[in-house]
């Protein structure tokens, strides 16, 4: 039955709450402490880096590691809003089948759908706005004296630049954002009571 009820006025209902609902998240990431003052989203020392951390700072580095990690988050606000134009146009091109496949999956089947259909382009839209930060924030010279410092001690990084540890960490932040924010849309179907949303949630419950 709902399959059956799931067409085009519903498949368009659902376009524009997806649409809103990534509209917001990817507002709240791409701006000033979108990353840093979000503890979930905060993007940390690498792993090598946060296991040598009180090493670091005990070697006189603890300036360096704050600047990292602020460096690094900044980098992934202002790239964050890149995102935006990719996901809405992945939104406009969903599908009939591909609405009816979101409403009828999981909690993150439209995260999911995003991702798929965004991330790899995603990533090199991300990338230049990504090095444009770090070169001018100094970024990357931090990052490769510290892993040249802990290289000395026999640790390796866990990522061959500054830029790919940032890039990967900001469209992991994205996709979370929006992924909350389609399970806000499914815990909440009485929000769409008397419309076409919120009868095929209906027919879901």
């Amino acid at each position: 039955q709902l399959h059956d009820f799931i067409g085009r006025e519903s498949s368009h209902a659902l376009r524009d709450r997806l649409e809103c609902g990534a509209r917001y998240a990817i507002s709240r990431v791409g701006r000033e402490n979108g990353f840093f003052g979000d503890p979930k989203l905060k993007i940390g020392l690498p792993k090598n880096f946060a296991r040598a951390e009180k090493f670091l700072r005990s070697m006189g580095y603890g300036k360096k590691v704050d600047d990292l990690v602020l460096a690094m988050n900044r980098a992934a606000e202002s790239a964050s809003p890149n995102a935006k134009e990719l996901v809405i146009d992945s939104i406009k091109r969903m599908t009939v089948s591909d609405a009816k496949a979101i409403l009828t999956g999981g909690d993150n089947a439209a995260t999911e759908y995003f991702r798929k259909s965004t991330e790899a382009k995603l990533a090199e839209t991300l990338m230049p706005v990504v090095k444009s930060v770090t070169e001018k924030s100094d970024l990357a010279r931090s990052y490769n004296n510290l892993s040249g410092t802990l290289a000395k001690f026999g640790v390796k990084s866990e990522q061959s630049t500054v830029e790919s540890y940032v890039n990967k960490k900001a469209l992991d932040g994205i996709y979370q954002r929006i992924g909350e924010e389609e399970r806000n849309l499914r815990a909440n179907p009485s929000q769409y009571a008397g419309s076409v949303l919120g009868k095929v949630f209906g027919l879901m419950k």
